[in-house]
């Protein structure tokens, strides 16, 4: 299970890599494998490249293994803990939808796929930086709950979504970015 997992991460992971989704900085994916088990990339992963190195199985249970995972770690493990329906995870800064983000406090498409499937959603502000990775694990899955929502678009920041299909991550994702593309250029 853990290979066929892998391989499913590997291959959405290349294609959001070749889309700008994610960077050699900045993302993360990662995949639930028991209730207290789940594979992410490493810190050091290039996802444009990656192989079975690239990924770490974590158990809720913090471990030497922890040091090596992606720093987005503690914000997935918050979301499986706390959300059952959380099967995948990603983390990614699509940058029409990040910087869209910036000047509007939410985003409501007007574009066919954009209107009809996400409709409108409303931008999370953070209010500082520069402390909110210690708050961020918290506040995400918390806005989660909250709102009865699998995604959090987080003002200069970025997304968080998480599904039961990792093919339906990429297929938001890639309609969200598309839509603040075209409200972008309006």
């Amino acid at each position: 299970m853990d290979n066929f997992l892998k391989k499913e991460m590997k291959d959405i992971a290349l294609s959001m890599f070749r889309k700008n989704f994610l960077g050699i900085f900045h993302g993360s994916l990662s995949a639930r494998v028991e209730k207290n088990q789940f594979i992410i990339n490493r810190q050091d992963a290039i996802f444009d490249n990656m192989n079975d190195n690239d990924f770490i199985k974590l158990y809720s249970k913090k471990d030497y293994r922890w040091n090596e995972a992606s720093i987005d770690a503690d914000i997935h493990l918050n979301i499986y803990k706390n959300i059952s329906e959380a099967k995948y995870i990603a983390y990614v800064m699509p940058p029409f939808a990040t910087s869209y983000t910036l000047t509007h406090e939410t985003i409501k498409p007007l574009d066919y796929f954009g209107s009809t499937i996400i409709k409108e959603i409303s931008v999370y502000d953070p209010k500082q930086f520069d402390d909110w990775y210690e708050r961020a694990e918290i506040e995400i899955q918390n806005h989660m709950k909250k709102n009865q929502t699998n995604i959090i678009v987080i003002k200069g920041y970025g997304i968080y979504i998480y599904e039961r299909d990792i093919q339906q991550i990429a297929k938001m994702i890639a309609i969200l970015e598309n839509s603040c593309k075209i409200l972008h250029y309006m």
